[in-house]
């Protein structure tokens, strides 16, 4: 596995690179990869199948000028912005039997982060189908997309991030894990007592112990990235679909 060590600007650019790793990787143009970002600014990202009006506050999002975007995995719709570490892998189907199957392979990678977490003295739980909890709240949320040979799993730990703004832009959700028990956002979720550095050090270690495998980017890849995010993620099109 290489780690990817590169850090793009817009919030489009970023949900964009995710797509292009694992569209390279059904390609065989790259192996297994690693990946992590945080943005510097406040936006709303939803499930490949999120719907927009019954999921986000429109117009809390409009005055404050935040931006909704819909990412290519499934799962809830969450906020993004400073404080919030995501990290992004890209794993071929033959490195696990548990990766054929999405809730193995939950359990196999969200375990083996909490494994990382507890030999720091963290104690974590896994939350089925893809959380984590810490102290029975919501660190860190995780979807995944599927192609025939590889799969993108990616997910975000809150290290300080500014937990009250999430109600400001985002509805309680119908569907939510049991539990969650109805609890408000400011309530289920949660920052993880750790720096921002600590926690991408912890998930990086657990996966990749030579930090010098890192993967130097074709200038092609990175025009593909941008030229996805300009076409795909910035676009009414796709962004508000459902």
């Amino acid at each position: 596995m290489k780690l990817i060590d590169h850090s793009l600007t817009t919030p489009e650019e970023n949900i964009a690179f995710d797509e292009v790793l694992l569209k390279e990787a059904e390609r065989g143009s790259i192996g297994g990869t690693m990946r992590f970002w945080e943005s510097s600014e406040y936006f709303v990202v939803l499930g490949r199948a999120g719907k927009l009006n019954e999921e986000c506050l429109l117009r809390n999002c409009l005055s404050d000028e935040i931006k909704i975007l819909r990412r290519l995995s499934g799962g809830g719709t969450v906020l993004q912005g400073p404080g919030c570490i995501n990290y992004s892998l890209i794993l071929p189907y033959s490195q696990d039997s548990r990766y054929s199957g999405i809730k193995s392979s939950y359990e196999a990678i969200l375990g083996k982060i909490i494994e990382g977490f507890d030999s720091r003295g963290v104690k974590l739980k896994y939350m089925p189908i893809s959380d984590i909890a810490f102290l029975d709240k919501k660190v860190s949320g995780n979807a995944q997309a599927r192609k025939k040979k590889h799969f993108l799993h990616h997910g975000t730990f809150l290290s300080h991030f500014k937990i009250d703004k999430i109600f400001e832009y985002i509805k309680h959700p119908k569907k939510q894990p049991a539990y969650r028990n109805n609890r408000l956002h400011e309530k289920f979720v949660t920052n993880l007592k750790m720096s921002s550095g600590d926690v991408t050090e912890t998930i990086r270690d657990t996966f990749l112990k030579d930090s010098s495998e890192a993967l130097k980017l074709p200038a092609k890849l990175l025009e593909d990235v941008q030229s996805l995010a300009l076409e795909k993620y910035s676009s009414d099109k796709w962004n508000k679909r459902f």
